[in-house]
């Protein structure tokens, strides 16, 4: 491979790891914008829906990867709909930062349960490996191109709920004013119910596809958790299409950065980038501007 290529394969593997990124980020950033807090509980959800899919492809129910995904899915978001009704809703009304604190507790009673149940080890779903094809001298393989077609599914299908839907649009009122949409009259508790099925399914989704490419172990929400608020925080945080985009240059950041520092440092580029923003805007967390 010469250097063209190599550096085009980067901005490849940046891309395709900017779409996994991009889901995280839009699934955290829907539920700022819904409820007004960052859920630091979000990269559970990502390494949860990555083991329901193990657990279904496992014994003893041996399903194959295509029909494992919807129960898997389903389960996900019961998962985040069971977060938000024994952790949130209680204490809803609350500052942000109570709202934080539960959240990274929650999260760490998750991925301990996760490593009760299925082991501190790596795992993967035992499919087998495939070579990669090649397109104009470029590599990818069957899963990476699963990544791009699922992400600009998912990506479609929020912009049609969003802007062509009722719902779609009872979410958007409530990321602008909550009281106000109850009292014009709009279903908030059903809006909120599928604000956190969506953020969680969209999780699933990008764990998955990140599990498929790569492998699964309970600490795999932690690091994307912070890729996901890095992208947030550069897109705006509670701007879903600014989540999106985002995650694609978080993904394109750490994977061009490779070429200048060594790989082992990789995870640390989207922590770099999240605490450079911090430093400029500390209040995104505490919903107060420091001086």
């Amino acid at each position: 491979m010469d250097s063209i290529s190599y550096y085009l394969q980067t901005v490849l593997n940046g891309i395709l790891a900017g779409c996994i990124y991009a889901l995280f980020a839009m699934g955290l950033t829907l539920i700022y914008g819904v409820l007004n807090f960052v859920n630091f509980a979000h990269g559970e959800l990502i390494m949860w829906g990555a083991y329901f899919l193990f657990l279904f492809m496992g014994e003893p129910f041996g399903l194959p990867l295509y029909a494992a995904i919807f129960p898997a899915l389903a389960l996900t978001g019961c998962l985040g709909l069971a977060m938000d009704y024994s952790v949130f809703r209680p204490i809803r009304r609350a500052n942000r930062l109570t709202l934080l604190i539960a959240a990274m507790g929650l999260s760490v009673f998750l991925r301990n349960a996760a490593q009760f149940f299925w082991g501190a080890e790596v795992r993967t779903y035992g499919l087998e490996v495939t070579a990669g094809m090649r397109f104009f001298g470029l590599y990818i393989t069957a899963p990476q191109m699963a990544i791009i077609a699922v992400t600009l599914l998912c990506v479609a299908a929020v912009y049609l709920l969003f802007f062509k839907s009722r719902l779609g649009k009872s979410m958007r009122a409530l990321s602008d004013n909550l009281d106000l949409a109850r009292i014009s009259g709009i279903d908030t508790k059903r809006a909120i119910l599928a604000a956190w099925v969506i953020s969680a399914v969209l999780a699933a989704v990008g764990g998955i596809l990140l599990a498929l490419d790569t492998n699964l172990s309970p600490e795999m929400g932690v690091i994307n958790l912070i890729k996901a608020f890095a992208a947030t925080l550069i897109g705006g945080v509670g701007n879903l299409w600014g989540a999106l985009l985002g995650g694609m240059l978080i993904g394109l950041a750490e994977n061009l950065g490779v070429l200048f520092i060594s790989p082992g440092y990789k995870d640390a580029v989207a922590f770099v980038i999240m605490v450079i923003i911090l430093l400029a805007r500390p209040y995104v967390i505490i919903g107060e501007r420091s001086d």
